[in-house]
């Protein structure tokens, strides 16, 4: 009896432990990754605010809390923020951005999505084939990328040519595409071009994620009821592959909206955004402060977007449940 006793008491206590050993080692895996973000996202965010709150010194921001004579002073700057939205510049740009980047994510879906389809649709040992195909753009050196498209689009470039010679460049410039005909360089066309073709993977991979565990006895369903090809793909592909669509259009769009490089080499003066903006604070007119309400304003704008992926995130994993 106090043998058994024993065993019973033993038995719960173990199971106790074991329950807690576990606990620790999942806290343990949860902490690292939140740790991490802690560290490299968190802390240079509030650095940033810090900044825009703050005046600027000779050489670097001053700092917002100061002691002296025995008091502690708090000195809050808020002026920036409320310049940036009484300045015309600041929100053309941010205006102009969120217009560019909304334009290249309509773009890249409307051509990744076709060759997502087709690459989930295609036989098995072609894929990975494919699939490479995607990737491939990512072993050339970023720069030497959007550098050859402006030797594409330069007067005797091959793609303007080809556009000259099919006489589509009078129809591009009357639409505002291009400042006149046969000039295709620093234009909103070439921009638009340069952040499609380097962002366009960043489409393609998410939406061929998604595709291809889609169950096609649902299309095969559709069909024997009646329907076509087009309704079967509209009315069953299309909504399936949603969480798809809005993970490829974060993560063209939010990129898109703080680009640099892309609108320095191949946009113009017609297509300022507010990296390059973002850039003249900090390095031409050294002002920190107004360069962070800057960088802040950015990405309170693109937590938005954000929140909806979130949402329809955490959506899609309660109805595969």
């Amino acid at each position: 009896m106090n043998e058994s006793a024993a065993r019973g008491a033993v038995g719960p206590t173990g199971r106790l432990g074991g329950l807690r050993a576990q606990l620790r080692g999942r806290s343990l895996v949860i902490a690292i990754p939140f740790g991490w973000l802690l560290v490299f996202f968190l802390a240079p965010f509030l650095i940033v605010l810090d900044y825009s709150v703050s005046e600027m010194g000779a050489v670097r921001p001053e700092a917002i809390v100061s002691a002296a004579d025995g008091l502690l002073k708090l000195s809050i700057k808020y002026g920036n923020y409320l310049a940036i939205f009484g300045d015309d510049l600041y929100v053309k740009a941010y205006a102009s951005s969120l217009k560019y980047a909304a334009i290249t994510t309509l773009l890249c879906l409307a051509l990744g999505y076709p060759f997502a389809y087709f690459m989930a649709r295609a036989r098995p040992g072609l894929q990975p084939a494919l699939l490479m195909g995607v990737m491939l753009p990512f072993w050339t050196s970023f720069l030497l990328r959007v550098y050859a498209w402006k030797g594409l689009l330069d007067d005797g470039g091959l793609v303007s040519a080809l556009l000259i010679f099919t006489g589509l460049d009078p129809l591009m410039a009357a639409s505002g595409m291009i400042a006149s005909a046969g000039k295709f360089m620093n234009t909103p066309f070439s921009l638009v071009i340069g952040m499609a073709y380097t962002y366009l993977p960043f489409m393609v991979l998410p939406l061929y994620a998604n595709l291809a565990k889609m169950d096609l006895a649902l299309l095969e369903a559709a069909a024997d009821l009646g329907a076509t090809r087009f309704k079967a793909f509209w009315l069953i592909t299309v909504p399936l592959s949603r969480a798809g669509i809005i993970a490829g259009s974060m993560l063209v769009f939010i990129p898109c909206v703080g680009e640099f490089v892309i609108p320095e080499l191949l946009g113009g003066p017609q297509t300022l955004m507010i990296g390059r903006v973002l850039w003249d604070e900090f390095f031409s007119n050294n002002d920190w402060p107004m360069a962070s309400t800057v960088a802040v304003v950015l990405v309170l704008l693109i937590v938005v977007p954000l929140a909806i992926f979130n949402k329809y995130q955490a959506e899609a994993q309660e109805q595969g449940r």
